[in-house]
């Protein structure tokens, strides 16, 4: 069974820093595209950031290039994302999410989410 466990988010002041966690299990890691996707109150999901593989491209969102980082540790099967300067129009749920065969967004799998608030 393919799981993905969000954890790291929280509330922090405008300019502060978060670091996202997703532990991926019940599958290949090493066959996945991992990201993260976020859902502000009211409004649609968006692609935030993802990596093809652990040594492919990674890819940002306009809106957080410069001030995002994904990453991975495959020892570990973990995805990470580091904000930093975060905005207050950064607070927003935020999930992991897998796909198949190295390919970004349209994600397969799903974690629960993790709530990041961005206080001005």
């Amino acid at each position: 069974e393919v799981q993905l466990v969000e954890s790291g988010g929280g509330l922090v002041q405008a300019g502060g820093s978060l670091r996202l966690t997703c532990a991926a299990s019940g599958f290949t890691f090493g066959d996945y595209a991992i990201g993260w996707v976020r859902q502000a109150p009211g409004k649609g999901r968006e692609d935030v950031s993802c990596m093809s593989s652990s040594d492919g491209p990674t890819y940002y969102t306009d809106s957080v290039k410069g001030r995002f980082t994904i990453s991975s540790d495959n020892a570990k099967n973990t995805v990470y994302l580091q904000m930093n300067s975060l905005k207050p129009e950064d607070t927003a749920v935020y999930y992991c999410a897998a796909r198949s065969m190295h390919r970004c967004w349209n994600y397969d799998y799903w974690g629960q989410g993790t709530q990041v608030t961005v206080s001005s």
